[in-house]
């Protein structure tokens, strides 16, 4: 029997979406995929339904580099609500606590310390963590009792940007992979003897993503009625600027895409040991990792080792983007 041809058009790169809110990620990812009838996308982080801004969506062999992107430091801009704490903690959500306390911007920032660096969290229940092999929310919206464990997060950066009235405070936090927004509101508050919940989150960064390069629906769905939908991609290898890049030949880029390794010269053996660094993606140690190049596009991933590159990852280009 032949091989299945696959559906869709064989689209590679990353678009950078400014999600809107009330759609979850998914479904972002639905659209995407079939304004462009890509063959195959994914995404680099999910954002709650209610929140919008950075969802970097890959298509294509840049799917093969979300672990990447999905390790990248993200950051967030925040609204807590003070006065009613919800099951959800955020604005969907049914109340459960309601409070007269309204902390000043001053008590604000001397909580905000505790709560950055390397810190334990307690994710909401309402979250994609999966218990018994069930997804958390699902176990919380079928009105079972579930505990969840604290578990390490680092919270490189939390900001207060603004308290534009009593009943509101902005915030602007940085942070690692796994750092729930609303659980950190939920401690804030109880830290300032205090209810809240997030009324607003966006998200304005997830790596080398940023909000500035962000594409709304309406924009891309612009740019697909023109014809000119692929000039809002971006290459599959901006999810890997953390590691080093390697110029190749097109002889070399084909050994590599072969799966096997190429020779390092001494000298650039050398300098790919002295760039080298502890970096864990996906479970995976990637610390002696270069990123192959010709041409400006990215042909493998592979791992530096005994004078040579022997590919871990590697890209089969489909079209010019």
């Amino acid at each position: 029997m032949g091989r299945r041809r696959k559906k869709g058009q064989p689209i590679d790169g990353w678009l950078i979406l400014d999600k809107p809110a009330d759609m979850t990620s998914t479904q972002a990812v639905g659209r995407v995929r079939w304004l462009f009838n890509a063959q195959k996308a994914g995404h680099a982080g999910t954002l709650d339904p209610l929140a919008t801004g950075v969802l970097p969506i890959a298509l294509g062999e840049a799917t093969k580099t979300v672990p990447f992107a999905q390790e990248g430091a993200k950051t967030y801009r925040f609204t807590i609500r003070w006065g009613e704490t919800t099951d959800t903690l955020d604005a969907e959500g049914e109340t459960t606590a309601t409070s007269d306390a309204r902390p000043s911007a001053e008590a604000i920032r001397d909580a905000l310390p505790a709560f950055t660096g390397e810190i334990q969290q307690i994710p909401p229940k309402y979250s994609a963590i999966k218990v018994d092999g069930a997804r958390a929310y699902d176990l919380a919206r079928a009105g079972e009792e579930i505990t969840l464990e604290a578990r390490p997060v680092r919270i490189d950066r939390l900001e207060l940007l603004d308290a534009p009235e009593p009943d509101l405070a902005v915030f602007e936090m940085s942070c690692g992979k796994g750092a729930y927004v609303r659980a950190v509101a939920r401690d804030l508050a109880a830290a300032l003897g205090a209810e809240g919940h997030v009324a607003a989150l966006r998200r304005v960064r997830v790596g080398p993503f940023e909000e500035v390069e962000a594409v709304t629906l309406d924009t891309l769905e612009d740019l697909v009625h023109k014809g000119r939908a692929l000039e809002a991609l971006a290459p599959v290898q901006t999810a890997l600027d953390d590691i080093p890049a390697l110029a190749v030949t097109e002889d070399e880029a084909f050994q590599l895409r072969q799966g096997r390794p190429i020779v390092l010269p001494p000298r650039r053996a050398s300098e790919l040991r002295a760039q080298a660094r502890p970096r864990m993606i996906g479970g995976k140690d990637y610390s002696r990792a270069a990123v192959a190049m010709m041409k400006d596009r990215a042909v493998a991933i592979g791992e530096a080792r005994a004078g040579k590159l022997s590919p871990v990852r590697v890209f089969q280009w489909n079209q010019e983007t």
